[in-house]
């Protein structure tokens, strides 16, 4: 999406492209992986700044859709004295929304990277996008899923845990926020969560917990790790970073501690930054 940010002064904004996935694909490709983004675009100058910017992260875009006279959506960022973010969209037209109306097929894929986000609005293809994540999974791909639940893009909660629990079975990683499983599942700790995911054979479960503290559960391991605490000017995109930084972590064979680790240092930067894309000399990890 393109995303407006405040600026250096009251009334300006920063003009700048993020979303969730998004987020999360540039700080992977920052990292050093072989990253490609899937998704639809319009025909516009907008779509082509996206384009361009997606390029010039390496991220590949040969999984990019064009689709003529439409133009993607808007999101602008407001923040607290805290640097709590609250967000005003535009996206009602925005042609992602019909992303897997049709059949899709990926090759090569090593590791496939969703959301809650992801699920809401392109919920019109959700029959083809579960045929995708089965041949994925099939196939040998590793499936990973932020479930990131926002009530605003649901009818209702029902009709979110409906469609949450239909790509369950399909995920080996998921990357939960605790406030969210307590607005989408009304479960209240920790090991409710767990077991939760757990019940669905999900085989790493990395929670992220109250007090900026990181729970991990893997086969027979357990890991808790917290953060130290920074001062925050804007927490957009603090989840997909550490989804990011932990995600490049491990799939470059780190163990979790040192995973945690990474993920927690880069979440950290990016709320000490406005947006949700660090500048590119910044956003760099070894």
């Amino acid at each position: 999406m393109i995303e407006l940010a405040p600026g250096d002064a009251p009334g300006r904004f920063v003009l700048g492209c993020a979303g969730d996935s998004y987020n999360t694909a540039i700080y992977l490709a920052r990292a050093g992986l072989d990253v490609s983004y899937l998704t639809r675009l319009g025909d516009d100058a907008l779509s082509r700044d996206i384009l361009d910017r997606l390029a010039a992260e390496r991220v590949g875009t040969d999984c990019v859709q064009r689709i003529k006279g439409r133009q993607p959506g808007l999101y602008l960022i407001s923040n607290d004295a805290n640097g709590e973010r609250r967000f005003s969209y535009w996206r009602g037209e925005a042609p992602v929304r019909q992303l897997f109306d049709e059949p899709i097929t990926l090759d090569d894929a090593d590791v496939f990277y969703f959301t809650g986000i992801t699920l809401a609005v392109t919920r019109s293809g959700r029959a083809n996008f579960l045929r995708l994540l089965d041949t994925l999974r099939s196939g040998g791909c590793r499936i990973v899923f932020d479930p990131n639940f926002r009530p605003r893009l649901w009818d209702d909660v029902e009709q979110a845990r409906e469609h949450t629990r239909a790509v369950l079975p399909y995920c080996h990683t998921v990357l939960p926020t605790l406030d969210d499983e307590r607005a989408l599942w009304r479960v209240q700790a920790v090991d409710d969560c767990r077991a939760r995911y757990a019940a669905q054979g999900v085989d790493e479960i990395v929670i992220k917990g109250d007090a900026l503290t990181t729970h991990v559960f893997t086969a027979g391991a357990t890991h808790v790790q917290q953060a130290q605490p920074v001062h925050a000017v804007d927490t957009t995109g603090a989840g997909d970073a550490f989804n990011a930084g932990y995600l490049a972590a491990r799939l470059k064979g780190a163990a979790v501690p040192d995973a945690v680790t990474r993920a927690q240092q880069l979440a950290a930067t990016v709320v000490q930054h406005r947006g949700a894309i660090l500048p590119q000399e910044q956003g760099r990890q070894d």
